[in-house]
């Protein structure tokens, strides 16, 4: 197995401290109600603490929002339309409300938002365009609404291949995602799943050798190729110690699961998009493994240390807030973005590099049965208080 050098420089040890000690972090994670765990794991950021006001759907965003230098520029706000699911699978026979790809793209922009992210290409059959998108046509009528609104295609949850080695079905579909992602004018192009779900080497070695390869075919055709993680993938890796039943091991040198798959995936090919809100559920669920020996060891995860270490291997971000809720074995809530504590105006001051980051708004429950305008609204709210951060 290839290990790959980091892309850039190292910011010191991935025990950086989180300006709490180590007896008060681990309090918070046994902590039965959520002000023992608000402050100590994130610091919650006053200007998080009461949603932004909200002027109308018109104004303009770059003003109003108080001094400062903005920590994410205008061209860089974006959305993942998984967010807005229910608004582009509505149908546009029924509702007043907007519906189908052309109307959200179009309420998108008039709140401020210059990108988008694509989770998969399906609208309702009585949108402009019909139910499937996902086509040579379908895309060229994507990319024209996203011009008229003055919008651009920042990326897609989409298809990976399923097979290793790749059979000639699965290269053709990919190439297929591929040449959508071009017409469309996309930078970039992934999934919203992790490499694999094991907690073995052996296992995440056989995923690097597929993403080196799916990658270096994304190269070819312009494209950077992205695996988007949740909270498992910086758990520990098991990878010494004691074997189990099956042969596999049981115990953990300390290197996390993607940190792992970092070292030996080509930095010029294979690239990452971190789900703020999932890294910080990894840091409360994740922070103790059983070393070789037997002993428990900590490690407190530093999500921004992460990035700031693997530099520009981290294009892409979900910027999803949370509430604590220590009951829900994650740590947090979702809730929309600025309304929570996660603490994003020091994590992008950390992380820096704002005119190469992408930061996509992100709610998963944004969506309501009973008010079918909320994740719209939630929409809107996210990007006001994505406008809002400042230095």
């Amino acid at each position: 197995m290839t290990v790959y050098n980091d892309e850039s420089g190292t910011d010191g040890a991935l025990r950086r401290s989180l300006g709490v000690s180590r007896r008060r972090f681990l309090s918070t994670c046994t902590a039965a109600t959520a002000t023992a765990i608000a402050a100590p794991v994130i610091g919650a950021s006053p200007a998080f603490a009461q949603p932004a006001s909200h002027k109308g759907h018109d104004h303009d965003h770059e003003h109003g929002h108080g001094h400062g230098q903005a920590l994410v520029p205008a061209e860089k706000r974006g959305i993942i339309l998984y967010t807005v699911r229910d608004a582009t699978g509505r149908d546009p026979l029924s509702t007043n409300l907007p519906s189908g790809f052309r109307e959200v793209f179009r309420e998108l922009a008039r709140y401020g938002y210059k990108q988008v992210e694509f989770a998969g290409y399906g609208q309702h059959a009585n949108a402009p365009g019909g139910s499937n998108l996902e086509t040579v046509e379908g895309a060229k009528l994507l990319r024209s609404w996203l011009d008229d609104y003055g919008l651009r295609a920042q990326g897609n949850h989409g298809f990976i291949p399923s097979s290793w080695p790749l059979n000639q079905s699965d290269l053709d579909q990919f190439k297929r995602t591929l040449e959508i992602a071009n017409i469309l004018g996309m930078d970039h192009m992934g999934t919203g799943g992790d490499p694999t779900g094991s907690a073995y080497r052996a296992d995440w070695d056989v995923a690097a050798d597929k993403w080196n390869a799916l990658g270096q075919i994304a190269h070819r055709a312009g494209l950077k190729l992205y695996t988007h993680n949740h909270d498992a993938a910086y758990g520990f890796l098991l990878d010494g110690g004691p074997l189990d039943a099956q042969g596999r091991p049981t115990t953990s040198s300390g290197i996390r699961k993607l940190e792992y798959f970092l070292k030996v995936t080509d930095p010029k090919t294979v690239w990452l998009e971190m789900d703020i809100f999932w890294a910080h559920v990894a840091q409360y669920k994740f922070h103790t493994y059983t070393a070789h020996d037997g002993s428990q060891r900590e490690n407190i995860f530093d999500p921004a240390a992460l990035v700031r270490r693997n530099n520009k291997r981290y294009p892409l971000f979900h910027a999803k807030d949370g509430v604590v809720n220590t009951t829900s074995g994650q740590g947090y809530d979702m809730v929309p973005f600025g309304t929570g504590v996660i603490d994003y105006r020091t994590f992008f001051s950390r992380v820096g590099e704002k005119n190469y980051r992408n930061p996509m708004v992100e709610q998963d429950n944004a969506p309501s049965s009973t008010d079918l305008a909320q994740s719209l609204n939630h929409a809107r709210i996210g990007y006001d208080n994505l406008a809002a951060l400042r230095k």
